[in-house]
């Protein structure tokens, strides 16, 4: 006898479902995918992170590089003006009877925080000036990172005060500027930067000062009043934080404004500043060798001359820059084990960093240098 369809189908039915032995296995074999995945992942976002922490050093470096070697090659614009053809001559000053003002300014080196008119009106020729290894550090300056040298920069600004020039800052108030003749009459060139009459003398071709009331130079036809320009003081030196205490090495600069000078800020991460400086000892325009501190005997050359060292930095034409720049944060199982030169010392020995021994630490380094022509001063020394 026939069974009931229905009763053969149930029978045949097979049972489904995971037992709770595939299960575990299913759930290990997941967790050691998504394990696999987790620690690709991991490696992927820190090498990123340390991609990133490269890259950030390199642009530091390079940013760094750039400022400092912009500026250089602007070290020592005056517009129109020539201050060199005036006083930086070895012979007499060609202006004659009222010398004072120049020998004080030829056989003493300025002060590098002047802010005063009459300090400013005797130093404004020094181009560059140059502090080796913080020997002493000027009193506008905090912080200072011990080895690191110290560059001073002076010039005018590219962009004219008054007229104001389109897209350019205004003079502010209380800072120096600069403003030069274009008049060469007795009448005007007779009288001094305060506008007193006075025997001929270098000052009588410029105003420097902070009154713009005193800003009565003539243009070329000696009736239209001169344009003028801020006068620009910068110092570059390596603090040893960039805010208080956060212990990160950074490149500032002191700059001088209206009420004094004011440090700002400029790359994190710039370890150590070296500078070597390009000196014509003969007057003939070309660099007869580099020094890293003009201000010694002989200009710090092996072979003797009869400069001092106030004319060694007024022939002070071109600049070897040497910097180094550290990643900001350490790298994880990194080791600094190199030695890196910046140049020579005043001595002529390498310049090694560290001195002794390695960092031993874990933040990746890396040294650039520039060689800088000083085109304002050179140039216009050439014969």
């Amino acid at each position: 006898m026939m069974k009931p369809l229905l009763h053969r189908n149930r029978q045949g039915k097979s049972q489904g479902g995971f037992s709770l032995i595939e299960l575990m296995i299913a759930i290990t074999l997941g967790l050691m995918i998504l394990s696999g995945l987790t620690a690709v992942f991991v490696k992927n976002s820190l090498a990123r992170t340390e991609i990133e922490r490269s890259h950030r050093q390199l642009e530091s470096g390079r940013y760094a590089m750039a400022l400092l070697t912009e500026d250089l090659r602007m070290a020592g614009f005056f517009a129109a003006f020539n201050p060199y053809e005036l006083i930086i001559s070895p012979e007499s000053p060609p202006l004659g009877a009222d010398t004072s003002p120049v020998t004080a300014a030829i056989t003493t080196m300025p002060d590098a925080c002047a802010t005063d008119p009459a300090d400013l009106n005797r130093s404004f020729f020094f181009h560059i000036q140059g502090i080796d290894n913080t020997a002493t550090t000027p009193s506008c300056v905090s912080d200072a990172r011990a080895g690191s040298d110290i560059l001073v920069i002076r010039r005018v600004a590219t962009c004219t005060a008054s007229p104001l020039e389109a897209g350019c800052d205004a003079l502010p108030a209380g800072a120096p500027y600069f403003q030069s003749s274009n008049c060469y009459q007795s009448t005007e060139l007779a009288k001094n930067s305060g506008g007193a009459a006075s025997a001929k003398d270098y000052q009588a071709h410029f105003v420097l000062n902070t009154d713009t009331s005193l800003a009565t130079k003539h243009a070329l036809d000696c009736t239209a009043v001169a344009e003028y320009r801020r006068y620009l003081t910068r110092i570059y030196f390596v603090a040893n934080n960039n805010e208080a205490g956060d212990g990160i090495p950074t490149l500032k600069r002191a700059e001088l404004g209206g009420s004094g000078f004011t440090i700002v800020p400029l790359v994190e991460g710039i370890e150590t500043l070296q500078f070597e400086y390009g000196v014509d000892a003969n007057d003939d325009a070309v660099v007869d060798g580099y020094s890293a501190d003009p201000s010694l005997a002989n200009c710090g050359f092996a072979t003797a001359n009869t400069l001092n060292a106030p004319k060694c930095w007024l022939r002070a034409y071109a600049v070897k820059v040497n910097l180094l720049a550290r990643n900001v944060e350490k790298s994880a199982g990194h080791t600094d084990s190199k030695v890196y030169t910046l140049g020579r010392k005043a001595d002529g020995t390498s310049n090694l960093f560290p001195s002794s021994g390695t960092y031993a630490d874990g933040y990746k380094r890396h040294a650039y240098n520039a060689t800088v022509r000083l085109d304002n001063p050179s140039g216009r020394r050439l014969p």
